[in-house]
Formats: structure tokens, C-alpha cells, sequence
């Protein structure tokens, strides 16, 4: 079952990740500065977008980055644990 589940996660990122497309996210504003600028011949344009792209994708690493460290911090391991029946006095 685990290399079932292995399979099909490296399945669906090989699709993904073959099958991606250009994000081209902006304001009104830098969409029309960028347009000008490509119109006239400069590169600026690229740029633009990819700042606005390595900007965007910032917070999503982060929050990754803090998950997967949770993860591994919290994660339930297999410990056996001896614990006494006896009664636990709090007082």
C-alpha cells in the first residue's frame, strides 16, 4: 500500500510539473507599465513578472517550510513508554 501511495504521488507531481504553465500575475498598473515597456523593446517587462512571481511564491515556501519542521517535530513515533498503575499522588 505504502508504494501504491509513493507511485501515485510521484505519478501526480511528474504531471504537474510537466503540464505547467506561465503565471503572469500583476496590478493594472505594472501590467500596463510592462506592456509599454515590451511594445518599446525593453526586457523590463520579464523582469517585472518574475519579481512579482518570486514574490508570490515567498509566503508559500514559508508556510512549507514551517509545516514540514512541524511535522517532523511532532510526528507520533513508536516508543513504548513503563508507566506505573499505581496511584499518583498530586499534592
Amino acid at each position: 500500500m505504502k508504494t501504491l501511495r509513493i507511485i501515485l504521488c510521484g505519478f501526480i507531481l511528474t504531471v504537474t510539473s510537466l503540464s505547467s504553465l506561465d503565471a503572469s500575475a500583476q496590478c493594472s498598473m505594472c501590467t500596463l507599465n510592462a506592456e509599454n515597456s515590451v511594445q518599446n523593446g525593453n526586457s523590463e517587462g520579464k523582469g517585472l513578472n518574475n519579481g512579482i512571481l518570486y514574490l508570490l511564491a515567498a509566503p508559500y515556501l514559508a508556510i512549507a517550510g514551517v509545516g514540514f519542521l512541524w511535522y517532523k517535530k511532532y510526528r507520533r513515533k513508536n516508543v513504548t513508554m513503563n508507566i506505573k498503575d499505581s496511584k499518583i499522588n498530586l499534592n
